[in-house]
């Protein structure tokens, strides 16, 4: 008697379970990413909606843009700006990681407060990696730090790296200007830093803009190729730290650290391997144009998780895409919210507890930083820390998200 082949599961079966699995994730994902509705007053908020996304259409999209940058480093629009756009292009959740700096998210949370949006507090930290952490060995790297509604744990850690990182930009940006000095490109220092604009550290955006409006060069991108990129005549290092020392940091003060466009690496297997070791917990895998270039399968192989995002300067031009355009699936969300809430939330319990132990001014002040607060105004000075706390966590969380985080007195 022959044997009996196993059934294989149905086509209609697998499908079913899809749908299932996606179902429960759109649920997931949309009950964190819709807070409150925006306040009734502002009633032209959406004006700057499509019709379809102010009707809260869109199917089984939530639109998350992981990656975006203001003119607190070298974007072009300011915060407030951006979110209108991503709020325009029907974006839910809106990453803002500026180069090196944070300054930017409390103005970011306020323009999304119109809109009824997340901001997810962000930086993309510049570091160099080597394979025995030799400075003057190695490559650029840049990874992306994503942290909950309040900001980072440990915020004056994190904020000594990323001052030691800015003051190295105007160190290199005037090595690089006198490098092209040499090359007979002269580009004054006055020139670069109105294009940057005050107290941004320089990068090296700034210079090529400056050779472009020189007539030196006829595009950015021409200045990078023969000049100022990676391997040019006039480029420079700066202050950056190692790769995996930035990577254990996002990890200690509350982050989900994430390397940024690996496709432009040199060597990204290795670093990727050294950077997981590190504690890594993703890579950008989609990118504007849709492509995966393989890294996909990288990701995978080392347990990552697998985003993207639009890399969005507001330059215009045809070379870049808009913010937004990088559409990832709600079960891609649901898994990035699924590892990064429970650090969100131990890293928000690290600051409470830090303001319960010290209610000091400097403190409340850190609390506040990047959460907005809805309902502060009937906090005072002589307000216990527990009514301070409890205003905090009654903006920043439902009913539900401070039950499940064990965050009742």
């Amino acid at each position: 008697m022959g044997s009996k082949k196993k059934s294989k599961p149905s086509r209609s079966r697998k499908k079913a379970k899809t749908s299932a699995d996606q179902a429960l994730a759109l649920d997931y994902v949309r009950a964190w990413a819709q807070p409150a509705p925006p306040p009734a007053s502002d009633s032209d908020a959406d004006d700057f909606l499509p019709a379809q996304a102010a009707r809260g259409g869109g199917g089984g999209e939530v639109l998350f843009e992981l990656h975006s940058h203001s003119n607190h480093s070298d974007g072009f629009l300011s915060p407030s700006a951006l979110v209108e756009r991503a709020h325009r292009n029907g974006v839910k959740v809106l990453a803002l990681t500026d180069h090196d700096t944070m300054a930017g998210i409390p103005e970011a949370v306020s323009a999304a407060s119109r809109f009824g949006m997340r901001i997810i507090p962000g930086v993309e930290i510049s570091a160099r990696y080597s394979p025995r952490e030799v400075a003057t060995a190695g490559e650029n790297v840049h990874i992306l730090a994503y942290y909950g509604m309040c900001g980072p744990s440990r915020i004056d850690e994190l904020d000594i790296m990323l001052l030691n990182i800015r003051d190295g930009r105007y160190l290199r940006a005037k090595s690089m200007l006198a490098k092209l000095n040499m090359l007979k490109v002269p580009i004054k220092w006055e020139h670069v830093s109105k294009i940057a604009g005050e107290g941004v550290a320089p990068g090296r955006l700034h210079v090529a803009r400056a050779m472009v409006e020189a007539g030196y060069v006829e595009n950015v991108r021409q200045a990078f190729n023969k000049y100022i990129g990676d391997d040019g005549p006039a480029y420079a290092r700066g202050s950056e730290p190692f790769a995996e020392t930035v990577v254990q940091l996002i990890s200690r003060t509350g982050g989900i650290s994430v390397l940024a466009h690996p496709w432009a690496l040199k060597n990204p297997v290795a670093i990727i391997r050294a950077l997981k070791v590190a504690g890594l917990n993703g890579m950008e895998v989609y990118r504007s144009d849709g492509k995966l270039d393989g890294f996909c399968e990288l990701a995978e192989k080392y347990e990552l998780l697998k985003l993207g995002g639009s890399d969005f300067h507001g330059r215009g031009g045809k070379d870049e895409s808009d913010i937004g355009t990088v559409k990832l699936a709600i079960t891609t969300l649901s898994c990035f919210l699924k590892m990064a809430r429970p650090i969100w939330t131990c890293a928000m319990k690290d600051i409470l507890l830090k303001f319960a132990e010290e209610p000091s001014a400097s403190n409340l002040g850190k609390l506040v930083k990047f959460g907005r607060v809805t309902n502060f105004d009937g906090y005072s000075p002589t307000s216990t820390v527990i009514d301070a706390i409890d205003v905090c966590l009654s903006s920043w969380l439902s009913n539900d998200d401070i039950e499940d985080a064990n965050l009742r007195r």
